[in-house]
């Protein structure tokens, strides 16, 4: 099989009267960068990157850089191509903008070969654990309207409630935007309407000093709350290694952060109880395999960041589904030594309505795609509708 064409798709859908803020902007917009990459033998692999911000630079890299040297190829092969193009881009690149358009192009690669073998990623991958993975609502981020304090906490309530009626029995808020005080309310707010049977876990977007997220985290504690991702600059790693030390709630991060070499960092620096790669950025595929043997050594856990459109939620299902529970027991549980998956719910249609089939949730989580590849079609009116 030969790679005959690579195109990149730049998508964008307003947000309109559902943005929202994080600790660190405004989103007036979903975006990303889904990559197709086409064969002489008639399939046709999907792959994302590009979620971070502007779509552009990534698809630049893979139209400008990248594809060329792939045209051509056996896609079949995507360990192979995945260290060639890294050793060419190595000078320029290792992180950031070339490494997302990697990972969009080894997840289409491994698509292919999935496909091009009959069986779905997970498979080709070595085997699933799971052929259903506990899902984490990811939400209560700030209302533009957030200094209306009245307003806001209305909001929230009415938000939380929803997930408890929708069955979430892991939530993780959104928290960094506002001073400690209001905060630490909202998180009150959050558990009182909860109770104490459903987890919560926080996420600073990397919004505080190392001295200040310790603070937050002893502010935290007593509401049960069970990580606490990002909550300095991902480049601190001697913050995150302090916090770590003295913190009474686990650290979370690596969203941010970039194969192999960055998750060495990372780990291996003591920065964190649990990694958190994202396959559509830190380097698909082949750089997963990778970071999960680097956490096995280190007795990290391993729960990825998902964020973007619904092949990047595929992807993530294939690749959660083939981590060993870890450490290994009779019956593992979500958080302690089970994977989840993110389930972001915010206002997202290029998660929600791009692809096919699409995600549901049954029984607290999300079912492992059967079909060969990652198990979708992309639907083209749509692709065309969100293309910009």
């Amino acid at each position: 099989m030969k790679i005959t064409r690579i195109t990149p798709h730049l998508l964008r859908v307003p947000t309109g009267d559902r943005a929202f803020y994080s600790s660190q902007a405004l989103f007036a917009e979903r975006n990303s960068c889904l990559v197709e990459i086409e064969t002489d033998q008639g399939l046709t692999g999907w792959g994302e990157g590009g979620q971070w911000g502007p779509g552009a630079p990534v698809a630049s890299a893979i139209r400008e850089v990248l594809a060329p040297r792939l045209i051509g190829s056996d896609p079949t092969e995507p360990v192979r191509l995945w260290e060639e193009n890294y050793a060419y881009t190595r000078d320029f690149g290792q992180a950031g903008t070339y490494i997302e358009a990697l990972s969009a192009l080894d997840i289409a690669c491994w698509d292919l070969a999935a496909q091009s073998a009959g069986l779905p990623v997970w498979k080709l991958l070595g085997g699933r654990f799971r052929e259903h993975v506990t899902a984490y609502a990811t939400g209560c981020y700030y209302p533009p309207d957030y200094a209306d304090t009245e307003s806001m906490m209305a909001k929230l309530r009415t938000e939380v409630e929803g997930y408890a009626e929708a069955g979430f029995r892991f939530i993780k808020i959104k928290i960094g935007l506002l001073p400690l005080d209001q905060d630490i309310a909202r998180i009150a707010l959050i558990r009182e309407v909860l109770g104490p049977g459903v987890a919560i876990m926080a996420d600073a977007n990397h919004a505080y000093t190392a001295g200040v997220a310790l603070e937050m985290a002893r502010r935290m504690a007593p509401y049960d709350i069970r990580f606490f991702e990002e909550p300095v600059v991902t480049e601190d790693r001697a913050g995150y290694a302090r916090l770590r030390a003295a913190s009474p709630v686990p650290i979370a991060g690596g969203e941010c952060s970039f194969t192999r070499y960055g998750f060495r960092d990372l780990i291996g620096e003591g920065c964190v109880d649990i990694a958190q790669p994202d396959l559509a950025a830190s380097g698909g595929f082949t750089a997963f395999r990778e970071i999960v043997t680097l956490a096995q050594c280190y007795g990290v856990s391993v729960i990825p960041h998902v964020w973007g459109s619904g092949v990047a939620v595929a992807a993530a299902l294939h690749a959660i589904s083939t981590i060993p529970p870890m450490p290994p027991t009779a019956a593992p549980l979500p958080l302690q030594n089970e994977p989840m998956i993110e389930v972001d719910r915010t206002h997202n249609p290029l998660r929600d309505a791009l692809i096919q089939p699409g995600f549901s949730l049954q029984d607290g989580g999300l079912a492992v795609p059967e079909a060969p590849g990652l198990g979708i079609s992309v639907d083209r009116d749509r692709l065309a509708a969100f293309s910009s």
